[in-house]
């Protein structure tokens, strides 16, 4: 009877994890399309980047003369940094449904008595600085803090799938 119970959890846990994968590649395939413009200095200067942030066209209006070295590195430092912003919440919400399904998922906790609960094991990034390289705060990289795996000397044995009983 166990067996039965646990060939269903099983099924519907590769289900799912099949469902997620499915969504994971789709996701890739739509983020991958993603870029963001963004305009500055009275639409003088145009930046785009793809869905890593990288800039990948740079258009300046006839008038950019206009403007001098220092204003026109200001604002495409700004424009780039604004479009990477943009297309970054873009990408986030290409992740809302997958998360929401994910949600919904049971824990290995649940469905295995004693099993770790992985989540709180899973390391956060830090942010990413958009300061320029010789700024104060790039200087204190002893103050970034170390990732946190969470409680890692846990022990969990599986037990056995057959009980005393199915034998």
């Amino acid at each position: 009877m166990s067996n039965e119970r646990l060939r269903a959890d099983a099924a519907m846990m590769m289900e799912a994890l099949s469902e997620q994968m499915s969504g994971i590649a789709e996701i890739q395939r739509n983020r991958a399309q993603l870029t963001a413009t963004v305009t500055a200095c009275d639409k003088r200067i145009s930046v785009t980047v793809n869905a890593d942030g990288i800039l990948i066209q740079t258009k300046f209006a006839d008038d950019i003369k206009d403007l001098t070295y220092e204003e026109i590195a200001a604002a495409m430092t700004e424009a780039v940094q604004g479009a990477a912003e943009k297309v970054q919440k873009m990408g986030q919400e290409l992740m809302e449904p997958l998360k929401a399904r994910k949600t919904r998922l049971p824990r290995l906790s649940e469905l295995l008595e004693e099993a770790p609960d992985l989540g709180h094991m899973m390391p956060t990034t830090p942010p990413v600085s958009t300061a320029p390289p010789d700024a104060p705060e790039r200087k204190h990289q002893d103050d970034i803090p170390e990732m946190v795996y969470g409680d890692v000397e846990t022990a969990w044995q599986p037990r056995s799938i057959v009980s005393d009983t199915d034998r």
